[in-house]
């Protein structure tokens, strides 16, 4: 039996746990480059120094039992404090090359960050930003990655999730010049009529809010805002849209507000910054951090500009 004076293994709890969330020690050995054997020795060893089995054998299968899932517990506790800890070490000692590794959004990538990156060069000359864009939820330390902008409620286990801005941000309806220009007005009657983009029930709540109440059918839908924002540009239909992502198209007339209802749909999802705790006080990650807020500012503040003197004569209606 395990005493106060023993000592745990510690070298055999990554083989523990690749075992137990696996439940294969064929599969655990390839995840952690072992042999068979090595891995299997590392769980006997394990239980023999503790006095108690953490497994129920099931054939080939190896299944945790109560002392067992309660280890785990702990343990993954512990390794992903350890691996934050190697993560930052390794950022901290590549220090010289100052680099930098976010996976972003596709539709954040296009519409709102590379637009920006020369004013990123122009701050941070000798700071790498590797942008890797992806929809799917990215495992930071298994893909080497310092950070990744996620769009969601939040938040994530194992990470810091730092909203970017609020998620009630106003989502607007928007046509290219030319589509706009073919509207007899922005009434809800007229916009029903009209090709929608987007998801059927974003709309559906948009138009209750405006007082209309119709069967909305969008002749397309997408899994990427800035693709179906493109598809607005090419005249392809109206769609909704946060106002934020779509800026630099409605400054530069790519794009139109067709009405002046917004709404903000909640709960919503928005965007949040998430990193490994500890990188909380790294240099380049404090860099990114404040680049992006600092951005975000400078985005919200030509909108309110460009709003304010587009704006007839009384004020823009919001409705939640």
């Amino acid at each position: 039996m395990l005493t106060s004076m023993t000592r745990l293994p510690l070298n055999t709890l990554p083989a523990f746990r690749a075992v137990a969330e696996l439940q294969n020690l064929r599969a655990a050995a390839e995840r952690l480059h072992l042999t068979h054997s090595a891995v299997s020795q590392q769980i006997r060893g394990l239980e023999e120094q503790l006095g108690f089995e953490l497994f129920d054998r099931r054939g080939r299968r190896v299944v945790l039992n109560p002392a067992g899932e309660a280890l785990l517990r702990s343990v993954q506790c512990a390794l992903a404090q350890l691996d934050d800890g190697v993560q930052t070490a390794a950022s901290v000692a590549r220090g010289a090359s100052q680099r930098l590794r976010v996976s972003v959004l596709p539709s954040f990538a296009q519409r709102w960050l590379l637009p920006r990156m020369t004013r990123w060069r122009e701050r941070h000359p000798g700071l790498t930003l590797e942008i890797e864009t992806s929809q799917q939820v990215a495992d930071l330390q298994r893909e080497g990655l310092h950070a990744a902008l996620r769009s969601g409620r939040g938040p994530w286990p194992g990470v810091v999730s730092d909203p970017l801005f609020d998620a009630a941000t106003p989502m607007i309806v928007l046509g290219s010049p030319a589509t706009t220009r073919q509207l007899a007005d922005s009434h809800p009657e007229t916009l029903a009529r009209q090709p929608l983009l987007g998801d059927k029930e974003l709309w559906r709540q948009w138009f209750a809010v405006a007082g209309l109440s119709v069967n909305v059918t969008p002749v397309a839908t997408f899994n990427d805002a800035g693709l179906m924002l493109q598809a607005v540009e090419q005249g392809l239909g109206l769609a909704l849209s946060r106002e934020l992502l779509a800026a630099d198209a409605l400054c530069a007339g790519r794009l139109v507000k067709v009405s002046p209802i917004s709404v903000d749909f909640e709960p919503a999802d928005t965007y949040h910054l998430v990193y490994p705790p500890g990188l909380r006080d790294w240099a380049p990650l404090l860099a990114l951090r404040q680049w992006i807020r600092d951005e975000l500012e400078r985005s919200r503040e030509t909108l309110t500009s460009r709003n304010a003197a587009q704006a007839p004569t009384g004020k823009t209606e919001s409705k939640r």
